[in-house]
């Protein structure tokens, strides 16, 4: 099994990419090969409309503009799981993540039937981290993030969605100007919630990466 793990946050080692970590961990207790890429250390865009990948003689599910990106996608395709994780930046999730979204949608959808042209099949789970918490995540953000995930479907496996909330932001609150968070709740959260939420994303690895 060859699965993909893709940070969108621009945090190296904070908590969406230790909630990858997490699943990386449990894709290879079974024997899963894995790759981590955290997608803000490349040099990618959007889709940028070129049409090549509706090209009639263009080789189907690939894009074809020359950045990092195109590789990643091509990645994508040939792998049998792909993990994804982003903060919620303003009730959606990061540029760098919804780029992806667009580059790797538009170069497996059919122009002529809106049909889907990927007939392999990609397992996909998708970890979203936030501060705010479950309950707000629940009344806000849950369908929002639902739907837009279900564009992962055209990979033709199992979706699945994990989210992380009340996150701690930052290990002083002291030295920021961020009154509006109470420090002694987050690091309660950190402590008591947060290793419940990296056992969640090690199990959703491992099964997913079966």
């Amino acid at each position: 099994m060859k699965t993909i793990i893709l940070n969108g946050s621009p945090r190296k080692n904070w908590n969406t990419a230790q909630m990858l970590q997490s699943v990386q961990k449990g894709a290879q207790s079974v024997g899963a090969q894995t790759e981590y890429i955290d997608l803000y250390s490349l040099n990618y865009t959007g889709c940028r409309s070129c049409m090549a990948c509706k090209r009639k003689e263009a080789e189907r599910c690939r894009c074809f503009w020359k950045d990092d990106l195109s590789l990643v996608i091509d990645k994508i395709f040939s792998a049998d799981a792909m993990f994804l994780g982003s903060p919620i930046y303003l009730g959606n999730v990061t540029s760098q993540v919804y780029a992806l979204i667009e580059r790797l949608h538009f170069c497996a959808l059919s122009y002529d039937d809106y049909s889907n042209y990927f007939q392999g099949k990609v397992n996909v789970g998708v970890v979203i981290t936030m501060n705010a918490p479950k309950a707000y995540y629940d009344r806000v953000y849950k369908a929002k993030i639902e739907q837009q995930m279900e564009v992962f479907k055209s990979l033709n496996g199992t979706v699945e969605l994990t989210p992380c909330c009340d996150t701690l932001q930052v290990a002083d609150y002291s030295k920021f100007s961020m009154v509006g968070f109470s420090e002694e709740h987050k690091k309660q959260m950190r402590e008591k919630q947060f290793p419940s939420d990296l056992a969640m994303a090690f199990e959703m690895g491992a099964r997913l990466s079966k």
